[in-house]
Parts: C-alpha cells; sequence; structure tokens
C-alpha cells in the first residue's frame, strides 16, 4: 500500500508544481502584454508599469483570456489605436512563448 501512496503524493506534487509553473507564465504573459500595449498607447514608463499591473489583476476576473482581450482591446480603441481581437490574440501567443522562455531562463 505505500507504493500506491507514494504514487498517489508523487502526481499530486507534480500536479501542483504544473499549476504554479502555469501561473507564473500567465502572469508574465500579461505584464509582457502590458508593456506591448502600453508601448502602443505611448504610455510614460510609470504609467506603463502600473498599466502592466493592472493587465495582470485583469486576468482574475474569469477563467480564461477573454477578460484580458476585452481589458487590451477596449484600452487600445480608447486610445485610438487601431487594433482587432486578432492582433491581441497573436500578441497573446507571442508573449506567451517569450513568458516561458524568460522563466525557463531566470531558473
Amino acid at each position: 500500500m505505500t507504493t500506491f501512496d507514494d504514487r498517489e503524493r508523487a502526481f499530486e506534487a507534480k500536479f501542483a508544481r504544473d499549476e504554479d509553473i502555469a501561473f507564473r507564465v500567465s502572469a508574465r504573459r500579461n505584464r509582457l502584454l502590458g508593456h506591448w500595449a502600453a508601448a502602443k498607447m505611448n504610455l510614460t514608463p510609470e504609467e506603463t508599469d502600473a498599466y502592466a499591473k493592472a493587465v495582470v489583476q485583469a486576468d482574475f476576473e474569469e477563467a480564461g483570456d477573454e477578460d484580458v482581450i476585452r481589458k487590451l482591446l477596449g484600452d487600445l480603441i480608447a486610445a485610438g489605436v487601431e487594433v482587432d481581437d486578432a492582433t491581441i490574440r497573436q500578441a497573446i501567443a507571442e508573449k506567451t512563448v517569450e513568458a516561458r522562455r524568460q522563466l525557463m531562463e531566470s531558473k
């Protein structure tokens, strides 16, 4: 029975580790998206940092990326930047890869 218990604990630990990594990648990606959008809106460095934090916070509204997409799309359009849903989704894909790379390099 101990072998079964050990395997169960190992699977639980792996699941927790995978969830932690996914959360870190998502948060890093959202910060990168905030900086990307802030550059398009010509925000100051202080405004950029605050905006990046706001994008990270926006991700806690609902599961998935739709809350982040809505925030970015609404803010960019309000700032007079011509952008569409597909452009934001492409940026999400690019920033996800970059976030993973950064986390791997930091370990």
